[in-house]
This record gives C-alpha cells, sequence and structure tokens, in this order.
C-alpha cells in the first residue's frame, strides 16, 4: 500500500531545520492523502453493502435460486470480500501507516495549518481516521458491522443472509477442492481470490448467525476450509489462518467443538 516516511521523519526529528522538516512534510502529505482516500472508501462499503445484500437475500427467491440468477451481484460481493481481506492484510504487514499518519498529525497541530488547503484533513477527519487504522483489520470490521447492522434491520432476512454466505462459502471450498476446476485456474491470483473470498464468508457468518459459523449444525465446513488453508503453502495460508482466529466471533466459545478450536490453534 504504501512505503511509508520512516526515514524522512526520523530525520526531521533529528534535525529540526526548515529544509529536512519540510522534505518530510511533503513525502508524507501523499501518503495521508491516500489513507484518506482508503478511509473514504471504507465509508462507501458501509454504504453500499448493505444495498447489495438487500439484493441478494430479499424477495421470494430463495438462496440458491439468487445465486444462480444474480451472479453479477455475487461476483461484486466476492470482490468485495477479497478487496478487504487484501487491504487487512497489507495493513497489518504495514506499520508505517500509523507511524506516518502520527506523526501527520502532530504537525499538522503544532503548525495550526490553513483549513482550507485541500491538502489538509479537518481534526474530526482526522479523530475517525485515527480510530479507523487504530483498528487490527479496519475494512474487515466495516464490513462485519455493516453486515450485522444489515440483519438487525431485516430480521425477517437472517436465515437467507446466513444461508446465501454459507452457501458461497460452500461453492468457494467445492472448486478449490475440484481438481478439474484447479486445473482451469490459469492464474495464482485468481486462486488467491478464492481463498480469500471462501474466509471472508465464514467470517461474515459468524458475525451474523446467532450461534456462529463454528457451533455443530453450521451452515459452512469451516473444517474442511481450514485444512484446504493448511494444505496450501504458508505465505498464502498464514493472513487467512490468522483472519480466522483473530477477527471472528465465536470460536472461543463454549459450543466450539475441541477439534476445530485445535485446528485453529496458533
Amino acid at each position: 500500500m504504501e512505503q511509508g516516511a520512516g526515514k524522512e521523519i526520523r530525520e526531521a526529528i533529528a534535525d529540526p531545520s526548515p529544509e529536512c522538516q519540510e522534505k518530510a512534510w511533503n513525502i508524507v502529505i501523499p501518503l495521508v492523502e491516500k489513507l484518506k482516500r482508503c478511509y473514504e472508501h471504507s465509508l462507501e462499503l458501509e454504504r453500499i453493502v448493505p444495498k447489495l445484500l438487500g439484493q441478494l437475500v430479499g424477495g421470494r427467491l430463495n438462496p440458491t435460486q439468487h445465486l444462480e440468477t444474480q451472479q453479477a451481484l455475487v461476483k461484486q460481493l466476492a470482490e468485495i470480500l477479497e478487496f478487504v481481506l487484501k487491504f487487512d492484510e497489507y495493513k497489518m504487514k504495514t506499520p508505517a501507516i500509523q507511524n506516518d499518519f502520527s506523526y501527520y498529525r502532530r504537525i499538522a497541530s503544532r503548525q495550526r495549518l490553513d483549513q482550507t488547503n485541500e491538502m489538509i484533513i479537518s481534526t474530526e477527519l482526522a479523530n475517525r481516521m485515527s480510530l479507523f487504522y487504530a483498528h487490527a483489520t479496519p475494512m474487515l470490521k466495516v464490513l462485519s458491522e455493516a453486515t450485522s447492522k444489515f440483519v438487525q434491520d431485516n430480521s425477517d432476512n437472517v436465515d437467507n443472509t446466513t444461508e446465501t454466505l454459507g452457501t458461497m462459502a460452500k461453492v468457494c471450498l467445492r472448486m478449490l477442492e475440484n481438481p478439474k476446476l484447479l486445473a482451469q485456474i490459469e492464474r495464482e491470483e485468481t486462486h488467491l481470490l478464492l481463498l480469500r473470498v471462501m474466509v471472508g464468508l465464514v467470517i461474515l457468518y459468524d458475525h451474523v448467525h446467532p450461534v456462529g459459523a463454528f457451533a455443530r449444525g453450521a451452515h459452512v465446513d469451516v473444517k474442511g476450509c481450514v485444512r484446504l488453508l493448511q494444505a496450501q503453502p504458508a505465505v498464502k495460508a498464514e493472513p487467512l489462518l490468522n483472519a480466522l482466529r483473530y477477527t471472528t466471533k465465536h470460536l472461543n466459545e463454549d459450543n466450539t467443538p475441541k477439534n476445530i478450536r485445535n485446528l485453529l490453534a496458533a
């Protein structure tokens, strides 16, 4: 996502000359603008996801019929899930994000910068961005909360929503388990997309289903998903296994079978 301005920030802290300060500031500003755009994208997700789910689970069709007849919307949801998992993966590997933003806020506060300058972020927006980036997986948090709110606001669609998410997760798993289908996947990135989407669906299911994804009788094959991930190279699998370990809601509850907890033990 970004290389960060760590070197220039360290130099500016060590050398208070105007040249060093300006150099660090000029490098930090475009990075902060990028962080602002990503944050604004999260607000768009918050707005769009409930509308997307409303179309995918509402009406008279059952979940299977929805998935068969609304493939363009299914693709959109899959692409959102992939983006969310990908973004949070990068964010967790990039401590420069918070360091750069902290430096920006310190300097902006000290200089009482002109609020009319388009490059400047208002104090209120900076506060909201700080809260967003302080979370380990900020995009997934936004997506989970938007989906949970959709279910709360549309209580008649709880079963349809969870069954749709669960069915999509099963489709991803079956595609990834089927040697013939796998052979048709030419691009490595497509394989990774399917893995990310599968994991994202399990996490969302766990957030919106009353007893979660890990309880017996859940509409998702968590054990199959975990075993499939464990068979992948560590560089692919570990970030996604960590997402299941640390961003799900019900993993550590009493009704989660011990064998599932053992499978996911770090």
